[in-house]
């Protein structure tokens, strides 16, 4: 058995934004990735638009709308836009002007539970699933699911950096623990967030966790063995005895 892998690609914009120009094509990259089995096309539309753009976005739901994971901070503009291309699915995502890439999981707090509240209601009556990026604390499971969401998505930053192998083991027993009670709680369960081709084989073995979305480490291999190989590799990772 295989765990879903949603693909992000994110990185294909940044070389592009680096020269102002009109390639590398993100469509061809999202359609590459889904001709070769990637489950999900996952873009982070962020305020600042360093890499993705509003016109990415556009041309991504029209062409396959329901493959598309959009990653957005849950904001008045950004929930505008989402309604108006309509993804498959969205991932709310604390954002941060300084932060090089998200920097851990969204803060639940009794001034912005009503905001989310409203934010996920707002897109799932429009046909668009909601997903939560958490830490792997079992209060922000719980908080998810108190909100209406249908997926979580457990942020695996802190296990990714891990300096030790004691420290790592320790770190993925939080995450599985997480995700066991993501399942019990009948949420979908994701997780993401610094997985590459070292660190993902043990994450990908925790049968409560349904998809993991992974960018940069798959955009970075592509540039020495071709996007092809690069996702086969991970591919071939994410296989579950």
């Amino acid at each position: 058995m295989k765990i879903q892998l949603g693909v992000n690609i994110d990185h294909i914009a940044t070389l592009r934004q680096a020269r102002g120009e009109s390639y590398p094509d993100t469509l061809e990259a999202a359609q590459t990735l889904l001709n070769l089995g990637a489950d999900y096309i996952v873009i982070h539309v962020r305020r600042d638009r360093r890499h993705m753009q509003e016109a990415d976005l556009h041309k991504l739901c029209q062409n396959f709308a329901k493959k598309i994971h959009l990653e957005m901070a849950p904001s008045k503009d950004m929930l505008d836009l989402a309604l108006k291309y309509k993804p498959g699915s969205v991932c709310l995502v604390p954002e941060y002007p300084s932060e090089l890439t998200t920097s851990g999981g969204l803060k639940f707090t009794e001034d912005n539970k009503e905001e989310l509240r409203n934010i996920i209601f707002r897109l799932q009556e429009a046909g668009i699933r909601v997903s939560l990026f958490v830490d792997p604390k079992p209060n922000s499971l719980r908080a998810a699911y108190n909100l209406g969401a249908d997926i979580v998505e457990i942020c695996t930053k802190d296990y990714s950096k891990a300096k030790t192998q004691k420290q790592a083991q320790a770190l993925l027993s939080e995450v599985s623990l997480c995700a066991l009670l993501g399942r019990e709680l009948n949420l979908e369960v994701h997780s993401g967030h610094g997985l590459n081709y070292d660190n993902v084989h043990d994450i990908a073995l925790i049968d409560a966790i349904q998809c993991l979305n992974i960018g940069f480490s798959i955009i970075a291999r592509s540039v020495f063995v071709g996007l092809p190989q690069a996702l086969l590799e991970m591919r071939n990772l994410l296989y579950r005895e």
